[in-house]
C-alpha cells in the first residue's frame, strides 16, 4: 500500500516535470474510475463560488455545475455528498461537465417508473409558467395544464406560481419521459373524501361550522368543507328580513344548526336562528291578552298589517281591527311600512306563533253606547254617505250609520233606485225602526215620518173613476202616473194601443198629463191599475 502511494507520488512528480513515460501515464490513469457519459455519479462538494460548485467525482478533474441547480442554494456546503450526471468527460477548457438537475430528473424518472402509476399523488411546487399551463417541480419537471390547476376556471393564473402542494399523476409518457399532473383532480378527490366523511358523521340537531359560499334572494349556500348546505332566508333570523345579505356576507364563518338532512339526495338544511333562543319562549307571559303594546309596521297585505312588537315577534292587525268608524278596503289607506303604532293584544298562540292585534281597540267603540243614544221610534237627522241598489246609508255620527231601505222611502211611490229619492250628501230626517248592537246595524225609515195614506185613500181614487195623472216614469212594461195625493198608478202596456206601445218613450213623456180611468185599487198590495180611455189616446197621439 505504501509503495503504491509512492509510485503515485512519483508519477504525479513526473507528470509535473513533463518526463512521463507511457507506462507511467497508464499507471496514473488506472488510479481513476472509468465513467461513461450519461452515467449518474456520486460526488462531494469541494469548493463554492457565487455562481458555481466544484464537485470531486473521483475523476482526473473535478466537475463544475451551476449553483442555481440546487433547489435551495443556501443549503450547499463543502463536504456535501450529491449525485450528478456526467454530461461530458472534458469540455473545451478540459473540465468535466456534470449536472445535478439532470441527475435528479433521471433518478426521479426512474423512481416514478418503478414506484408511481397514473392516478398516484405526488408532492411538488409550481415554479414556472409556460404556454398552456405550468411546470411543477416534483424532483423532475412535470407539466400542469392550466385547465387542471383549480376546481373552477380562473383568469388570474399568476396566483398559483410558487404554490406547493399535492398533485395527481394523470399521464406518464415513458418514451418522451414526461409527466402530466392535475391539481384539480387531487382537490376534487380531497373534496369528495371530505364530503363522504361528513355525510357519514352529520346528524340533525348537530352544530356545524361553515363558510358563506353564495347568497341568493331565498337564502345562502354554506360550504361545510366538502359539502354544501342551504341556509333558507326564513331560518336566518327570528325577525323579519327582506334579503339574506342583511345578516350574512360572503366568506363569513358561521356556527349553524343542522335542521334537516336527506342522505339519499345529500341535502342539508341549516339554521342560524336555531342557534339562539326563540323569542317566542314565554311569549304568553310577556304579551297577555288586552295588553297595550307598541310596534313598527313591517309588512302590509290586503287582509291586514304585520306589526313587529319585539325583535323576532310579529302580530297581525286584521283589516277589520283597524278602525271602528272608517270603511277600509286596504290597510295601506291608513298605515304604511315603518309606522310606529299602538295596539291591543287580542289573542296569543305560542304553538302556531301567531298574535292577533287590534288598533281600533285603543279608542272607545262608538257602538258600545249606541243602545242608549238611539232608540226605536226616535227621529234623527243625518247625511247620506253612500247609495246602493237596495238603499241609502245615512251617517248619524262618526262610526255609526243606519240604512234607509228602498222600501222605506215612500208610502205611495214605486222607487227602483235610491237616487230617485235622495242624493249622496243630502241631509235627511228618518225614524229609527230597529237597533242591533251585535250586528252593528240600525234600520231607518223616511216614509215612517208620516202616516200611511193608504187606509184613507182619497175619494178621487176609486174604481171606475176617470182622473187626470202626470207621467212620472216610463218603463219597459208600462207607464207610471202620479195621481192626486202623490199616489202612483200603473198604466200597463197591455192597456195601451199597439200603435203607442211599440215605443213607449216616444209615445209618453215625463210630466205629460193624460186622462185615465181607475181600473182597480189594491190597498193591501198598495197598487193602482189604470186604463187609457179613447179620448186620452187621441190626445196623447
Amino acid at each position: 500500500m505504501v509503495s503504491t502511494e509512492l509510485e503515485l507520488n512519483k508519477t504525479e512528480s513526473e507528470l509535473e516535470e513533463g518526463t512521463t513515460s507511457e507506462s507511467t501515464l497508464a499507471l496514473y490513469e488506472d488510479t481513476f474510475k472509468n465513467f461513461a457519459e450519461g452515467e449518474i455519479i456520486s460526488g462531494e462538494v469541494v469548493a463554492l463560488s457565487n455562481k458555481e460548485v466544484l464537485v470531486d467525482i473521483g475523476y482526473k478533474s473535478e466537475g463544475v455545475l451551476k449553483l442555481d441547480e440546487f433547489t435551495d442554494p443556501h443549503t450547499v456546503e463543502i463536504g456535501m455528498k450529491i449525485d450528478v450526471l456526467l454530461e461530458n468527460q472534458e469540455d473545451d477548457e478540459g473540465m468535466v461537465v456534470v449536472s445535478k438537475r439532470k441527475a435528479d430528473k433521471v433518478k426521479c424518472w426512474n423512481d416514478i417508473l418503478s414506484k408511481m402509476e397514473e392516478g398516484d399523488v405526488v408532492e411538488g411546487r409550481i415554479f414556472r409558467k409556460v404556454r398552456g399551463g405550468f411546470m411543477v417541480d416534483v424532483g423532475m419537471e412535470a407539466f400542469l395544464p392550466a385547465s387542471l390547476v383549480a376546481l373552477k376556471p380562473t383568469k388570474n393564473l399568476d396566483q398559483f406560481l410558487g404554490q406547493g402542494g399535492q398533485f395527481k399523476i394523470v399521464k406518464i409518457n415513458s418514451k418522451r419521459k414526461n409527466v402530466v399532473l392535475s391539481r384539480k383532480d387531487f382537490l376534487e378527490g380531497e373534496k369528495q373524501e371530505a364530503r363522504s366523511k361528513m355525510l357519514g358523521e352529520i346528524e340533525e340537531g348537530q352544530i356545524v361550522k361553515g363558510r358563506v359560499k353564495n347568497i341568493t334572494d331565498f337564502g345562502a349556500f354554506i360550504d361545510l368543507g366538502g359539502i354544501d348546505g342551504l341556509l333558507h332566508i326564513t331560518d336566518i333570523s327570528w325577525g323579519r328580513i327582506s334579503h339574506p345579505s342583511e345578516i350574512v356576507s360572503l366568506n363569513q364563518e358561521l356556527d349553524l344548526k343542522v335542521i334537516g338532512f336527506d342522505k339519499v339526495k345529500e341535502r342539508i338544511s341549516l339554521g342560524l336562528k336555531q342557534c339562539q333562543a326563540s323569542p317566542w319562549d314565554g311569549v304568553s307571559d310577556k304579551f297577555p291578552i288586552n295588553e297595550r303594546v307598541k310596534g313598527k309596521v313591517v309588512n302590509i297585505l290586503p287582509y291586514g298589517a304585520f306589526i313587529e312588537i319585539e325583535k323576532g315577534i310579529e302580530g297581525l292587525v286584521h283589516i277589520s281591527e283597524l278602525s271602528w268608524t272608517k270603511r277600509i278596503t286596504h290597510p295601506s289607506e291608513i298605515l304604511k311600512i315603518g309606522d310606529e303604532v299602538e295596539a291591543i293584544i287580542l289573542s296569543c298562540d305560542k304553538e302556531s306563533r301567531k298574535i292577533a292585534l287590534g288598533i281600533k281597540q285603543i279608542e272607545q267603540n262608538p257602538w258600545s253606547e249606541a243602545n242608549d243614544k238611539y232608540k226605536e221610534g226616535e227621529t234623527i237627522e243625518g247625511e247620506v254617505r253612500n247609495l246602493t241598489d237596495y238603499g241609502a246609508f245615512v251617517e248619524l255620527e262618526p262610526g255609526i250609520g243606519g240604512l234607509v231601505h228602498i222600501s222605506d222611502m215612500s208610502w205611495v211611490k214605486k222607487i227602483n233606485h235610491p237616487s230617485e229619492f235622495v242624493n249622496k250628501g243630502d241631509k235627511v230626517k228618518a225614524k229609527i225602526l230597529s237597533v242591533d248592537i251585535g250586528e252593528r246595524k240600525i234600520s231607518l225609515g223616511v216614509k215612517q215620518l208620516e202616516e200611511d195614506p193608504w187606509p184613507s185613500i182619497p175619494e178621487e181614487i176609486k174604481e171606475g173613476v176617470v182622473i187626470k195623472g202626470k207621467v212620472s216614469k216610463v218603463i219597459n212594461f208600462g207607464v207610471f202616473l202620479e195621481l192626486v195625493g202623490g199616489f202612483e198608478g200603473l198604466l200597463h202596456i197591455s192597456k195601451i194601443p199597439e200603435s203607442q206601445s211599440k215605443n213607449l218613450e216616444d209615445s209618453f213623456k215625463v210630466d205629460q198629463e193624460i186622462e185615465v180611468n181607475i181600473l182597480t185599487v189594491d190597498v193591501e198590495g198598495r197598487k193602482i191599475a189604470l186604463g187609457l180611455i179613447e179620448e186620452a189616446v187621441s190626445s196623447a197621439s
